[in-house]
C-alpha cells in the first residue's frame, strides 16, 4: 500500500481501453487511500482528461461536474452503430461518397448553439432509477427524451475520404451532460447516411487541460497531486473573508455577502486556508460545502 496522501486533485490522461472506475482502482492503490471520486466518466475506447478528488477533494467533484469540456472527435459518416460508437455493432450503412464540405457544415450549424439532445440509448442515463445501457443489453428499446445542452464550439479539422465513407475530425466545446457519441449521430442523420463516432478524446474539463494531466504510468513513478486550495482556486471565483468570518464558516455559519453573484464562490481566510464553497443569497453567503 502507498503511503496515505494529502487532499487534492489528480488530472489523468485516460489511455483508452479503461473505464473511468478502473482509473479510480488505480489511483486508490497509488495514493494509499479509498476516498478517490471522479468527476464525469469517460467511455472505455475515449482517452484525455479525467479529473480525480483525494481525500476531501471529492467534495469538490459534484461542483466540478458542473462545467464546460472540450474534446477531439472523429465521426465517420457512412455507417450507424448500435451504440453510437466505434465498439458497437454496425447497424446500417449508406454510401456518403456524396456529402460535400459545404453539405457538412451546413449541417453542423442546428448541432451549435441551444440545442435539444436526446442522449444515447447505451448512456448512463437513468430510466426508472436504471441505466439505459443496462436496459438496452438485457433486450429493451429504450427511448430517452431531449434535454436541453449547449454545444458552444462544433469545428471541423480536418477531412478524410474513402470509398463509402467520410471521416470528420472535430473540436467540440460543450457542456456538461452533452454526449459527443449523440452529436455524431445527429450529424449523420442530417447528412442521410448515418453516423457514429471512432475516436474521442477530451483536452479539457473546467480549467484542468492535457497541460495538468499525468499519465497513470508517470503517476506511478511520481504521484502528483494538485493541492486542494490550488484547485479551487484555479475552477472557482475567489473570496478571502475576515479572521472572524472564517471562524463562522469552519462551523457551517452564514456571513455577509460581498457581491460576487451566485457562486459557488472558494473562501479562503487571511492565512490562505482554503474554508468552503459558499453560494450567495441575497444579503448572505452560506457555505455549500466546507472543507476545514
Amino acid at each position: 500500500m502507498a503511503t496515505p496522501t494529502g487532499d487534492g486533485l489528480v488530472v489523468v490522461d485516460k489511455p483508452a481501453g479503461l473505464t473511468s472506475h478502473d482509473v479510480v482502482a488505480r489511483v486508490r492503490r497509488l495514493a494509499g487511500t479509498r476516498k478517490v471520486g471522479h468527476a464525469g466518466t469517460l467511455d472505455p475506447m475515449a482517452t484525455g482528461v479525467l479529473v480525480l478528488g483525494v481525500n476531501r477533494a471529492t467534495r469538490l467533484l459534484g461542483h466540478l461536474t458542473l462545467t464546460d469540456k472540450a474534446y477531439d472527435a472523429t465521426v465517420r459518416l457512412g455507417a450507424t452503430t448500435v451504440t453510437d460508437d466505434a465498439e458497437g455493432d454496425v447497424v446500417s450503412t449508406t454510401p456518403a461518397d456524396g456529402v460535400t464540405d459545404d453539405a457538412l457544415r451546413a449541417a453542423l450549424r442546428p448541432l451549435t448553439g441551444e440545442i435539444e439532445q436526446v442522449p444515447s440509448a447505451v448512456s448512463a442515463v437513468k430510466v426508472d432509477g436504471r441505466r439505459a445501457y443496462k436496459r438496452v443489453r438485457e433486450g429493451e428499446q429504450v427511448e430517452l427524451p431531449a434535454r436541453p445542452v449547449t454545444v458552444h464550439e462544433l469545428t471541423v479539422l480536418d477531412v478524410r475520404r474513402e470509398p463509402g465513407l467520410v471521416d470528420v475530425d472535430a473540436r467540440v466545446v460543450c457542456s456538461s451532460g452533452t454526449y459527443v457519441r449523440a452529436l455524431a449521430r445527429d450529424l449523420g442523420a442530417a447528412l442521410g447516411v448515418g453516423g457514429h463516432l471512432t475516436a474521442l478524446r477530451r483536452t479539457r474539463v473546467g480549467p484542468y487541460d492535457l497541460a495538468r494531466a499525468h499519465t497513470l504510468d508517470a503517476l506511478a513513478d511520481r504521484f502528483e497531486l494538485l493541492p486542494i486550495a490550488e484547485a479551487a482556486r484555479a475552477a472557482f471565483p475567489e473570496r478571502e473573508v475576515t479572521a472572524e468570518e472564517a471562524r463562522v464558516l469552519s462551523h457551517g455559519g452564514p456571513i455577509p455577502s460581498a457581491g460576487r453573484g451566485p457562486g459557488p464562490v472558494a473562501a479562503f481566510a487571511p492565512d490562505g486556508t482554503f474554508l468552503a464553497l459558499v453560494e450567495e443569497r441575497g444579503a448572505t453567503t452560506k457555505p455549500v460545502a466546507v472543507f476545514v
